[in-house]
C-alpha cells in the first residue's frame, strides 16, 4: 500500500518547511527510516525520513519549495502500484525550478501551495524563489539578469554566473525589491508578535564594576589549560549561579499558573546569518567555566551551520543577550515566552567613578533586564540583579 510522505513537524515551533534538497530521486528504492530530502525549518536544516518501504514514485514538493506542516511533499509505494488517488489535489504550474535550474516535472501538491505564478505585479521581476535568495545572497540586481525560464523568468542558472550588483545601486525596479521571508525571519516576526503585545514588559537597567572580573579572566586564560574563557561566559556562569539564588526569575508563565525551575537552562542568544537563534545551555547552573567555554562554543557554531536538533534549542528558562562585541553600550531584549525573563549585556567600557572621594578611571558593564510583570515583580527583579552584580564584582563568589 502506497505510503504519503508529508511535511512533518520536525521541531516543536515549526509551521513550514523548505525543501532545499532531494537525497532521493524518484524510482529509488527506500526503506522505513532512510533519510530523503533536507529540509530548512524555523531553526534548522532537518533531515525528512521515509514511514514506509517501497520505491519513491513521486515528489510532488521540489527543490526550493516551501509548504506548510502536514502537506504532501512526495509518495512511496511499489513499482506497479496506482498512486494516482494520492496526488491530484491542486495542479503547479509546470515551471517549478528545481535545484539544478530547470524546470521540476509536479504532477500536484497540496491546495493553498502551489508557488506564485511566473508573472508579476507592479513591475516585481519574475523570479523563482532559489534565483531570489541567490541573488539576495550574492547582491545581484535581478532587474538587470535575462531570464532563460518560460515567460522570462529568472532562474538558478541565469544568477550563478551573473556579476554582483554595486552596494550603491537600487535594487529592482520602482527603487525597491521584495524578498520572500526565510523560515528563521518567519520565526523571529512570530514569536515577537507573541511577545512584544501580549507580555506586560518591564526593564532594570544597572551598571556593574567590571575590574575583578576582567582581572579574573586574564588569570584565567594565562594558565594556558583548555579552552580560552569569554567575558560572555563569565556572565553566564554568574546568571545561572544567581537564578539558583532567585527561583522567581527561574520561570515560565503559563496562562493559569507559573513554573518556577530548580535547574537553569539558559537560552544563549546568536547571530546567525538570517537573524537570531538561541540554543539552550542545560543545566548551566551545575558547570564549570571551561565546560561552559567549550559547549557554548560547540552550540553557536552548530547553530550558525543550522546543524541544531530541537532538544538544543528550546526549552531555556531564561535567557542571555549579549552585544557587547558590537560596541553596544546599552539596550533592552525581548522576552522569548513562555519565559519571564532576559538579561541584555552590553559592552565593558572604562568610565570615570568615584572611589573613596576620588574620581578614577574604571572598567564598567551595562546590563538591563526584561521582565514579565505577571511573573516577576520590580523587587524581585532588582534583588535578582543586585546578586548578579555582587558575583561580577567578586568572581570568587560563583566559587564559594
Amino acid at each position: 500500500m502506497a505510503t504519503k510522505v508529508v511535511m512533518e513537524a520536525l521541531s516543536p515551533t515549526m509551521e513550514e518547511g523548505q525543501v532545499t534538497k532531494w537525497l532521493k530521486a524518484e524510482g529509488d528504492k527506500v526503506a522505513s527510516g532512510d533519510t530523503l530530502a533536507e529540509v530548512e525549518t524555523d531553526k534548522a536544516v532537518m533531515e525528512l525520513v521515509a514511514r514506509g518501504d517501497g520505491v519513491l514514485r513521486k515528489i510532488v514538493v521540489p527543490e526550493g519549495m516551501t509548504v506548510e506542516v502536514g502537506s504532501l511533499v512526495a509518495v512511496i509505494g511499489a513499482v506497479d502500484e496506482d498512486i494516482s488517488s494520492l496526488a491530484v489535489e491542486t495542479a503547479v504550474p509546470a515551471a517549478v525550478e528545481s535545484s539544478d535550474g530547470g524546470a521540476a516535472d509536479v504532477a500536484a501538491v497540496p491546495t493553498g501551495t502551489a508557488p506564485a505564478a511566473a508573472s508579476g505585479d507592479g513591475g516585481r521581476v519574475k523570479a523563482s524563489p532559489v534565483a531570489r535568495r541567490i541573488a539576495s545572497e550574492r547582491g545581484i540586481d535581478l532587474a538587470a539578469v535575462h531570464g532563460s525560464g518560460p515567460g522570462g523568468r529568472v532562474v538558478k542558472q541565469d544568477v550563478e554566473g551573473a556579476v554582483a550588483t554595486p552596494t550603491a545601486a537600487i535594487a529592482g525596479p520602482g527603487g525597491f525589491e521584495d524578498v520572500p521571508l526565510t523560515q528563521i525571519r518567519k520565526a523571529i516576526a512570530r514569536r515577537l508578535a507573541q511577545s512584544a503585545g501580549p507580555v506586560p514588559h518591564f526593564f532594570l537597567t544597572t551598571e556593574i564594576d567590571m575590574e575583578r572580573a576582567v582581572e579574573a579572566r586574564a588569570a584565567l586564560n594565562a594558565l594556558d589549560e583548555g579552552p580560552r574563557v569569554s567575558y560572555n561566559d563569565i556572565v553566564l556562569k554568574v546568571v545561572a549561579a544567581a537564578l539558583v539564588q532567585h527561583r522567581a526569575c527561574n520561570a515560565w508563565w503559563q496562562g493559569d499558573h507559573i513554573r518556577y525551575f530548580n535547574e537553569v537552562h539558559l537560552g544563549v542568544a546568536v547571530a546567525v546569518k538570517d537573524g537570531l537563534i538561541t540554543p539552550v545551555l542545560r543545566n548551566a547552573h551545575l558547570k564549570t567555566l571551561r565546560q561552559i567555554a567549550v559547549e557554548v562554543r560547540d552550540l553557536a557554531g552548530r547553530a550558525r551551520e543550522k546543524k541544531l536538533l530541537p532538544d538544543e534549542y528550546t526549552g531555556s528558562t531564561f535567557t542571555v543577550s549579549n552585544l557587547g562585541m558590537f560596541d553596544i553600550d546599552q539596550f533592552t531584549g525581548v522576552i522569548n515566552p513562555p519565559e519571564a525573563g532576559l538579561l541584555a549585556v552590553g559592552s565593558i567600557v572604562e568610565k570615570p567613578a568615584v572611589e573613596d572621594g576620588r574620581v578614577v578611571v574604571r572598567k564598567r558593564m551595562r546590563v538591563t533586564m526584561s521582565c514579565d510583570h505577571r511573573v516577576i515583580d520590580g523587587a524581585t527583579g532588582a534583588q535578582y540583579l543586585q546578586t548578579v552584580r555582587r558575583m561580577l564584582e567578586n568572581p570568587l563568589a560563583i566559587v564559594w
